[in-house]
């Protein structure tokens, strides 16, 4: 295998945040997680998408769960038989 070196120019405090984040994902090294991604790139197996974490509340943490327990127990849950079913409950005051 013919080896080269990327350098990439950036603030010691973003690689050492980016090394700790690819080391707690299961990563061994930030070199690693590079190489992956950069390998998944080159044969067009990863599409990159960049948009920003949601990270809720406390309050809406604890809601959420709350609704998934209430929908996987099918607690506060509708069921229409059909679209008229459905729009009448929707449109019910």
């Amino acid at each position: 295998m013919q080896k080269t070196i990327l350098q990439v120019p950036m603030d010691k405090n973003l690689k050492n945040s980016a090394e700790k984040e690819a080391v707690r994902q299961g990563f061994s090294s930030l070199q690693e997680i590079i190489r992956v991604f950069l390998a998944q790139l080159a044969s067009n197996q990863v599409e990159v998408s960049l948009q920003k974490s949601v990270t809720l509340s406390a309050k809406n943490e604890r809601r959420y769960v709350k609704m998934t327990k209430d929908f996987e127990s099918g607690k506060n849950v509708y069921s229409a038989s059909s679209v008229d079913d459905l729009l009448s409950k929707l449109n019910a005051d």
